[in-house]
């Protein structure tokens, strides 16, 4: 069910001032303003009155005249333009982000365990859990205070789940993962599953790696839909705190990603791949090479971006061809094989100029 909050409320929340235009201050009075009821959030160019918008770059700046909300997160700098009450905060994004999660409402699971759910006699869960129907809980598994778990999922032996960790359903979670207080697992995904590791005797037949080593996830981690991170073959594979995972992305054994770093769909890595902090890897961004990569801190790719060596200067890094009319390309992906000629023949061409001066 909504929520409906006052904007006294709100304001304290995001630790916004609440204001008003010069042209509106004889319309509204303090106290007026603080009990002004808030039922939901709008996109500035659609918010209906009772509901909250934000301002948060200049190329939305022209829709914020006409708005129906009726209130805006804003910056100083537009405050006199606003129709309407405004929220005044340093970072309108941030705060509106914050916002959102006064009005959030969760996908709810009855308190205790379900009676379709089968729990290992050896696992411990906490007496404040949730566990939906049809859970399966393996041995030696420790479930966290607050911790809920949606329908059908499944959660193999040792695994460690700690406090407030909400799990959505049909996650399938592997023998020994750790997963952190906070963190949010969503549907589909594959925590642990064995690393692709094999070797080929001298028939060319391929032999597994066994895959020893465990799945490390931090404190408030979020896992996209359908994502699959795998186990290390020896060590731990480790994702740290803070980390955000968009949906379908695959996670090599034992790469590390380092904390509060940003990873976009469809985005994958091979094993042993190191992530630093406060990385952004955007969509179909593919990481492999002859030998494992690592990306130092801040460190951007983008979109669809391949990278084949390691990188350890902070920025933006793309490769790629942008795409062009198709007979056009094809012409330049056939030029593309002789470049090495061209070139071959350009540097002679420079070496006779420089013997003739």
């Amino acid at each position: 069910m909504a929520r409906t909050l006052n904007l006294g409320e709100i304001a304290e929340h995001l630790g916004a001032q609440i204001a008003v235009a010069d042209a509106l201050s004889q319309k509204f009075d303090a106290e007026t303003l603080a009990a002004l009821p808030v039922s939901g959030l709008g996109a500035l160019a659609n918010a209906q009155p009772g509901q909250l918008s934000h301002l948060s770059g200049a190329a939305y700046r022209s829709l914020l005249p006409e708005t129906d909300a009726s209130a805006v997160i804003l910056s100083e700098q537009d405050l006199q333009q606003c129709p309407c009450i405004a929220l005044v905060v340093e970072q309108p994004y941030l705060a509106f982000a914050k916002a959102s999660a006064l009005f959030a409402v969760p996908l709810s699971v009855d308190s205790g365990i379900h009676p379709t759910a089968i729990v290992h006699p050896s696992a411990s869960v906490a007496a404040t859990a949730r566990l939906g129907a049809n859970v399966v809980i393996g041995a030696d598994v420790v479930i966290g205070a607050d911790v809920t778990v949606h329908a059908n999922v499944s959660i193999s032996d040792r695994v460690t789940v700690a406090e407030d960790v909400v799990i959505m359903s049909n996650v399938s979670v592997y023998a020994d993962v750790s997963i952190g207080p906070r963190s949010v697992i969503h549907s589909g995904s594959v925590l642990g599953s064995s690393g692709f590791g094999y070797t080929p005797d001298q028939n060319g037949h391929l032999h597994p790696i066994e895959q020893l080593g465990g799945l490390v996830i931090g404190a408030d981690v979020r896992i996209g839909a359908g994502t699959t991170i795998d186990r290390g073959a020896i060590e731990d594979t480790v994702i740290e705190d803070g980390v955000k995972m968009d949906d379908q992305v695959h996670i090599g054994h034992n790469c590390r990603v380092g904390a509060h770093s940003i990873i976009c769909g469809c985005a994958g890595m091979a094993g042993s791949t190191v992530i630093g902090k406060h990385c952004v890897i955007a969509g179909g961004v593919g990481i492999g090479g002859k030998n494992p990569i690592t990306l130092c801190d801040g460190v951007t790719i983008s979109v669809m971006t391949t990278i084949t060596q390691s990188i350890d200067k902070p920025g933006v890094y793309s490769s790629g061809v942008v795409a062009s009319e198709h007979g056009h390309w094809l012409r330049n992906a056939l030029r593309f094989g002789k470049l090495n000629d061209l070139f071959k023949r350009v540097k002679a061409i420079e070496e006779r100029e420089k013997d003739n001066e």
